[in-house]
């Protein structure tokens, strides 16, 4: 993906349908002189729709269609006709996507498997024709309920990638190299710092043609939660990985201190993310020597590591059995859509987003749905007519 078409977060204006107000029309036929009430119900409203798609990997369409308007329902008619109902709207997602509220950064809901679908907003139900208020005593009802109201709600949409692996590490560290060398992914690999501004997914595949994925997240400095480097924009990447991949370059001063800063930079942001399961690989490891190698060995935290060399290849079938081994500890593979996370309240200034087209005016998206609902009833109406003498009914002016 190129840097101007990967997209994790937008926000968006949505509004659902409102719902059609119900019919009074009475029944006018020759012969049937006393028809009686057939107004009938209003259409609901559309209601707008989350949907997960595992065809989409950003949130780039959703760009620059930011406004989401459901279908208003149609208001009910004689002949016990309902009203059609408003066009519903579904948004597609990539699995992954996160939906907060925009006002108060409140977790609304989550959006994990392809074609899972969750209601963001309902539209309004349509209102009942007069048809549903007659009884032995009002058998002419000139009433009927108008629509429920539209919902409208401005949302931020936010994705975190689904990935079994997340890679780890400093800026340089190898990290886009390796998920070259492992995948088929096609990442930018050059010799400077955040080379990598973007999460890069690849699929590796692994023996008797089982496969897991694996995510290269940007660069992370010490005080990137703080909002050092590229910050904590792209932690939130790796809170649905399985496992955490810790890539450290051979070359590093102290693999110990680096591996705590890491550590200590995930803890700042999220510490759910300590109860990952962790790998540590040595990089670079082409330029060591089996004594070296057994000298950095002996000082190494106490998690499971390998010594790799993305150039040469050096125990990358090793790496792949460890982390196929970890990702399989409990006796069942774990995907990493089924990991279940806490969602925080979003912090909504902490976050940039394009909010332009905020002033938009939607009066003129409006539908003139008519509330003149005399225009339904037959003009020779005489009320006298459908009660008995005597009888008087509070409903009819």
């Amino acid at each position: 993906m190129s840097d101007t078409n990967f997209v994790d977060y937008v926000k968006i204006y949505c509004r659902s349908g409102k719902g059609g107000r119900g019919s009074t029309h009475f029944r006018r036929e020759k012969y049937i002189p006393m028809g009686g009430p057939d107004g009938g119900d209003g259409g609901d409203g559309g209601h707008i729709i989350l949907r997960g798609n595992r065809n989409y990997w950003t949130l780039l369409h959703l760009k620059f269609k930011r406004h989401l308007l459901a279908g208003h329902g149609g208001g009910g008619s004689g002949k016990l006709c309902s009203g059609k109902k408003g066009e519903t709207v579904i948004i597609d997602v990539p699995c992954g996507t996160v939906a907060y509220d925009a006002e108060t950064g409140e977790y609304m809901c989550d959006i994990t498997e392809d074609g899972q679908e969750i209601i963001l907003l309902k539209g309004g139900k349509g209102g009942r024709g007069n048809n549903h208020f007659k009884t032995p005593t009002n058998q002419a009802p000139r009433y009927a309920q108008p629509g429920e109201p539209f919902q409208e709600r401005r949302i931020v949409l936010e994705l975190k990638v689904l990935a079994d692996v997340g890679l780890v590490g400093f800026p340089n560290a190898g990290k886009s190299t390796l998920l070259s060398v492992m995948t088929t992914a096609k990442p930018k690999i050059a010799n400077y710092a955040f080379t990598t501004l973007e999460p890069n997914l690849g699929i590796v595949s692994y023996r008797d043609h089982r496969s897991f994925v694996m995510a290269d997240i940007p660069g992370i400095i010490e005080g990137a939660s703080d909002g050092k480097g590229l910050g904590l924009r792209f932690l939130r990447h790796i809170e649905r990985n399985s496992l955490l991949l810790f890539l450290i370059a051979a070359d590093a001063d102290d693999i110990h201190e680096e591996y705590r800063i890491l550590l200590n930079e995930l803890a700042k942001y999220n510490p759910e993310l300590l109860d990952k399961r962790r790998v540590l690989a040595i990089s670079k490891a082409d330029m060591l020597d089996e004594e070296l190698t057994e000298a950095l060995s002996a000082d190494l935290p106490d998690i499971p590591h390998v010594f790799i060399s993305s150039f040469t290849s050096l125990n990358l079938q090793k790496l792949k059995d460890l982390l196929w081994s970890e990702l399989n500890k409990d006796g069942e593979y774990i995907k990493a859509a089924d990991n279940v996370i806490v969602h925080r309240k979003l912090d909504i200034k902490a976050i940039e987003l394009d909010d332009e087209d905020d002033d938009f005016d939607f009066d003129d998206e409006e539908e003139d749905i008519e509330e003149d609902w005399d225009d339904d009833e037959d003009p020779d109406f005489d009320a006298d007519f459908y009660y008995r003498e005597g009888e008087e009914d509070d409903t009819v002016k």
